[in-house]
């Protein structure tokens, strides 16, 4: 007799074959009949025509610090989500020594947009390296199942203490790294991830480590991964990194490299196209190379004291060094040079900045005095005009007006949908780019799943459901070699989620003080979600999540070469 059998669903396999209608029998965690009419079971559920696919797989998430101390990774997983990919970027907390715990915290508030008060109260540190992290999320219990990157940052800070965010590593100090990265490697490491990207920056402006590397030290780290035989080198990359370097690594390691994060950007309408471009000519010489790509437009609340959209720009560099300083950033708010630098360097061809000049997109969510009420809703474009000024100085007078307490929001890129679903369609692109457990007072794209089934499949009709599926299941786990996982078959882990494709969705943003330390976070409900099982256990029904769910995930370690 089978543990569950879920009857009547239109099965979507997550292979990309066409939906068709039967039963799904599940035990001891696994699937093991598909079919008709696979007999007798304890627990029966009646889907009546509702969906059943595999569950989503999010490959490029912030769990890390908070799987201590919420085993559920929510929003993810009333989200339909049941396997997380952490420690994407190199932003991990593993390996980390005792005395660099704070500064680690400290730069993960601002290259991820995190609370530092939320991490400072909330991260468990019963671990130093990285094998004792997974040991502990194992021990503790997880409800999805977790695979995690080991990162580049952690690795230089680990060995180069505060040398790390200053030069690139001596060689004695990269076989180091490379001894730490063959030991995470060995007790499951799904890879090594590290940054470029010219807008991740640590406490006080400062670059994040990886930032600082240089190709020797590099080279010889994806290298480890040539050596165990498996592994994904996960890069989010910069103005400095070419995909020609990255074929390059692909081809000495003979391992696959992911590409993050390309996304449509109207101010630089060829750049992802490029990159799209170079990776299929790459694939094309026998290299594996993938593009992660988001299905969402990237839409960001910010206040002035924390303005992380323009993060990337050279200009704004002196800002940052003075957030939680407010006197001083007002100052140098008022300073003309500093307007004038941002100004230019907002159209300049070629910028990194993640905005430009869409002033239109620019509004106010909540005025912080009264007088300002009027305000919300409106765009800085349309109020700027008013005054005759230029709306990034209109911006700044009005941000130094209410004391930084204004929550502006703003769309920054991949909003042409037309643009988007070229990336959606590439060959050898991947569909992530969530960044789940990050920035979560600036937005929440942890319901990229929902949204791709919901506007890309119901609403514009540009994809096929089965199309759409395989893309959030079975595509990511075979890029990331998880045994067993993404499709419905017998013999895979029971990792289902069941929905209405004429509902289903993600629900509109709202802010929550559940962090801890009472911080506050932008979260998203679920729309349509009638089910979601991990290893064969129910941790969503129509209600939400069901409690007592620890150790429903696992902590995956083996991968497929």
């Amino acid at each position: 007799m089978h543990d569950l059998v879920i009857r009547d669903a239109e099965i979507v396999d997550g292979t990309g074959a066409a939906p068709f209608r039967g039963a799904v029998a599940v035990t001891a965690g696994r699937i093991t009949a598909v079919g008709a009419d696979p007999g007798a079971a304890r627990e029966t559920v009646r889907a009546d025509g509702l969906c059943l696919m595999p569950g989503i797989i999010d490959t490029h998430t912030h769990y890390d610090a908070q799987l201590t101390w919420d085993a559920y990774a929510t929003p993810s997983t009333e989200l339909g989500v049941t396997t997380v990919v952490i420690g994407n970027c190199g932003f991990t907390i593993a390996p980390c020594r005792p005395a660099d715990r704070e500064r680690t915290l400290r730069n993960l508030t601002q290259v991820e947009g995190m609370s530092l008060e939320a991490l400072l109260t909330g991260t468990r540190w019963e671990f130093e390296t990285f094998p004792q992290y997974l040991d502990m999320l194992e021990r503790a219990g997880v409800v999805p199942n977790v695979a995690a990157f080991c990162g580049h940052s952690s690795l230089r800070t680990w060995v180069m203490g505060e040398a790390a965010t200053e030069r690139a590593a001596r060689p004695e100090e990269i076989g180091q790294m490379r001894a730490l990265l063959a030991d995470a490697m060995r007790a499951g490491a799904v890879g090594f991830a590290n940054s470029t990207f010219e807008g991740h920056n640590g406490w006080g402006g400062i670059p994040m480590p990886s930032r600082l590397a240089d190709d020797a030290e590099t080279r010889a780290l994806v290298n480890v991964l040539g050596e165990a035989g498996r592994g994904l080198y996960m890069l989010t990359k910069g103005g400095v990194t070419s995909i020609p370097y990255l074929e390059s690594l692909a081809a000495e390691s003979g391992r696959p490299v992911m590409v993050a994060a390309l996304q449509y950007d109207h101010a630089n309408p060829t750049r992802v196209f490029d990159d799209l471009a170079g990776i299929a000519a790459a694939v094309g010489r026998g290299r594996r190379l993938y593009g992660q790509v988001a299905c969402t437009p990237v839409t960001m609340d910010f206040r002035l004291d924390g303005a992380y959209l323009f993060e990337a720009m050279a200009a704004w560099k002196p800002a940052i060094a003075l957030y939680g300083r407010p006197d001083e950033l007002k100052r140098l708010y008022a300073d003309p040079a500093f307007r004038a630098a941002v100004r230019t360097e907002l159209v300049r061809e070629g910028s990194l900045n993640r905005f430009t000049d869409q002033w239109h997109t620019v509004e106010i969510v909540t005025a912080a005095k009264p007088q300002h009420a009027a305000f919300e809703g409106r765009n800085a474009a349309e109020l700027a005009a008013g005054e005759g000024k230029h709306p990034f100085d209109w911006l700044l007078d009005f941000g130094i007006a209410e004391d930084f307490g204004t929550l502006f929001t703003a769309q920054i890129i991949n909003s042409d949908e037309a643009q988007v679903l070229r990336l959606l369609k590439d060959p050898n692109s991947s569909v992530a780019l969530s960044d789940a457990g990050a920035h979560l007072t600036l937005f929440c794209d942890a319901g990229f799943g929902l949204h791709l089934l919901s506007r890309w499949v119901r609403e514009r009709g540009d994809l096929t459901i089965e199309a759409a599926v395989h893309e959030l299941s079975g595509k990511p786990a075979r890029i990331f070699g998880l045994k067993g996982r993404g499709t419905i078959a017998p013999g895979e882990a029971a990792d289902l989620m069941l929905f209405d494709r004429d509902t289903v969705a993600r629900g509109p943003k709202r802010r929550v003080d559940d962090l801890p330390a009472g911080a506050t976070r932008l979260v998203t409900p679920a729309i349509g979600i009638h089910g979601v099982w991990v290893n064969g256990a129910r941790i969503v029904d129509p209600d939400g999540l069901i409690p007592g769910k620890a150790g429903t995930g696992r902590v995956l370690r083996d991968f497929a070469a």
